[in-house]
């Protein structure tokens, strides 16, 4: 994988797709222990129809190159890191597309980077004081310290716990080896464990609270495509933050839960592909 070096450390991305698109670029924004593979199915469609599709894995808990953790001792900061991605990437009129964490940072983004953003596609994820939803609030509040992450983790190697509903039994169906290599990081390296650590201490239920009363102000096109067999990331979460952009639509993907691009993975190729296309 090809990687960036920014003042917060070194990113790692995937690139598919050519370089000489007529589309506008893609950038997908993951969620916490996870990595740009939850996005494939989907960038893989796109890039065999013309779009160029960059996939970073960010610093959540799943990366393999540690960063500093000033960068991450608060979400409003982790959104910095992704401007100056898209910075140092020479994006613009970026397609920006957001899941679980991925799209709280997405908010964040759009409320201080709106220039670089020309239409934004939101999945199942963190929004208002749901940040993040249960039971992964209990989750996180019990991974504050890369000891505890590395103890609470470690059992995380056994798939039947992985897939609990405190592991990523209520965000897809089933897959060991994904959801394996997801969770292998944290508990391996010392150094990313404590990146995480640093990222969790820093979450507050308010950031997207007070972020939302500003995102009104982003009349850019929104597409938000929820994935209605969500537990956590409720239907009516959803229907909520679409409520608040002036100029959004609201695609409901039957049976499908948090992670939508692994569970309907044409539905968001079809969500991106038309908003791409809107003036």
């Amino acid at each position: 994988m090809p990687h960036v070096m920014l003042d917060q450390g070194t990113i790692n991305y995937r690139v598919v797709g050519p370089d000489d698109s007529p589309h506008p670029p893609v950038l997908f924004v993951h969620g916490i222990l996870v990595d740009h593979r939850l996005w494939l199915k989907v960038a893989d469609v796109l890039a065999a129809n013309g779009f160029r599709c960059i996939l970073p894995d960010l610093p959540l808990g799943s990366h393999t190159t540690p960063v500093s953790d000033d960068a991450l001792r608060t979400p409003a900061l982790v959104a910095e890191l992704l401007h100056d991605l898209m910075v140092s990437l020479d994006l613009a009129d970026v397609t920006l597309v957001g899941n679980d964490t991925g799209g709280g940072l997405s908010q964040l983004l759009v409320d201080a980077h709106p220039e670089r953003v020309g239409r934004l596609v939101l999945t199942n994820c963190d929004a208002f004081e749901q940040f993040p939803p249960f039971p992964f609030n209990i989750v996180f509040a019990a991974m504050r310290g890369p000891r505890l992450i590395r103890a609470l983790a470690g059992p995380m190697r056994i798939p039947a716990i992985r897939h609990s509903p405190l592991g990523y039994g209520l965000l897809l169906n089933r897959d060991d080896a994904l959801t394996a290599s997801w969770i292998a990081p944290c508990i391996s390296d010392q150094r990313i464990a404590q990146n995480l650590a640093t990222l969790l201490r820093g979450v507050r239920a308010t950031d997207l609270t007070d972020v939302a009363t500003r995102l009104p102000r982003f009349d850019k096109p929104v597409t938000v495509v929820w994935g209605m067999a969500d537990t956590s990331f409720t239907p009516a979460l959803g229907r909520r933050l679409a409520a608040l952009f002036p100029n959004s639509t609201w695609i409901e993907v039957p049976g499908a839960r948090t992670f939508v691009s692994l569970d309907a993975p044409q539905a968001v190729v079809d969500a991106i592909a038309t908003v791409s296309a809107t003036p």
